[in-house]
């Protein structure tokens, strides 16, 4: 076969997939539009309470199963403490406002930098471990954190907790109403989507990636793979906080157990039930497991056995998850690509 033969099969090739990639991404925009306009859309039809109040809580474990995801999904890191900057986040935003009267706008971020900080100062010594003695250590760091809000009674009341945390307020704006709070959790969601995204299609997010496939070489090719992993347990943390501010305010009243060893549970069988490492994973993991308790509250004695029961059998028909080994895919479709052009 001539050379101007090949280049005319190999310039087919190329412009029926460029057509191809073309329609899958104005697909997938379009799909993506019509989908926010459904969510913009949902205050506004004829909908109970509840359901505005499921999705809500839905949003919120979007929030922190996406922060978690990054932790645990990308960078291959077990974290059994993620409701510790859950917690931290909820009190610094509660206490905030009680105390010093101060806007969602100062009191979110706020909350969020100090779960950040807390992440910094127990990430520098324990990401030097790994496997099941980081998740030993991130678990000891929930219950510390449970235990001092359950005994520090001048500050955080201990088990009585802290009621009549108001209603956050946006400038002048005061959020009352559930159409007010979901669409303040909706903003948040895709603030934290668009960072997660962009974070993970950065060459940090290569970096994290690359520390979980093989840590030893990652750092062979100069990666620094402690800062890697701090950086990547600041962040998740950073966001957990954010989504405890938001919890705060939204139920009015906070105690220590709302932040028990349990909740990171449910946020890591998010992660797993959805695919670790996958963006649409994670957010599918959160709705399922918010919104299937709820589905199966007529069942009552038994809904909590039948979802335990889902969860296994889902781990051993499809340890992936739901929507993981979406990026092996890719991956592998990119190397038949490059092999067939070289």
């Amino acid at each position: 076969m001539s050379s101007s033969v090949i280049k005319a099969v190999f310039s087919k090739t190329d412009a029926a997939l460029k057509a191809r990639l073309i329609k899958y991404i104005s697909t997938r925009r379009l799909l993506l539009v019509v989908l926010l306009l459904v969510l913009i859309g949902v205050p506004l039809m004829p909908v109970s309470s509840f359901v505005v109040r499921m999705i809500i809580m839905a949003g919120l474990y979007i929030i922190l199963t996406l922060s978690l995801n990054l932790i645990t999904g990308y960078t291959g890191q077990l974290s059994l403490g993620h409701a510790a900057f859950y917690a931290i986040g909820a009190y610094t935003s509660a206490l905030l406002s009680l105390r010093s009267g101060l806007s969602f706008l100062v009191t979110a971020p706020v909350a969020a930098l100090v779960a950040a900080a807390a992440a910094l100062m127990l990430g520098i010594p324990a990401l030097k471990l790994q496997g099941a003695y980081l998740a030993i250590v991130t678990l000891g760091f929930n219950e510390i954190v449970r235990i001092v809000a359950l005994n520090w009674m001048s500050l955080t009341r201990g088990p009585m907790g802290l009621p009549g945390i108001p209603n956050p307020r946006i400038l002048s704006y005061t959020i009352r109403s559930s159409r007010d709070y979901y669409y303040l959790i909706l903003g948040l969601v895709l603030i934290t989507i668009i960072v997660m995204y962009r974070i993970i299609n950065s060459r940090i997010g290569r970096g994290f990636i690359a520390i979980r496939e093989d840590e030893l070489a990652a750092e062979a090719m100069g990666i620094n793979t402690h800062c890697y992993k701090i950086l990547s347990f600041t962040i998740a943390a950073f966001f957990a906080g954010l989504a405890g501010s938001y919890y705060a305010h939204f139920v009015t009243y906070i105690d220590p157990q709302s932040f028990t060893f349990e909740e990171s549970i449910q946020m890591l069988s998010m992660v797993v039930l959805g695919g670790m490492g996958s963006i649409p994973g994670a957010i599918l993991g959160a709705i399922v497991l918010v919104v299937s308790p709820e589905l199966l509250r007529f069942l009552q004695d038994y809904r909590m056995v039948i979802y335990g029961g889902v969860l296994i059998v889902m781990m051993l028909l499809r340890p992936q998850g739901l929507l993981g080994g979406q990026n092996k895919i890719k991956a592998k479709v990119v190397r038949e690509d490059e092999a067939i052009r070289g």
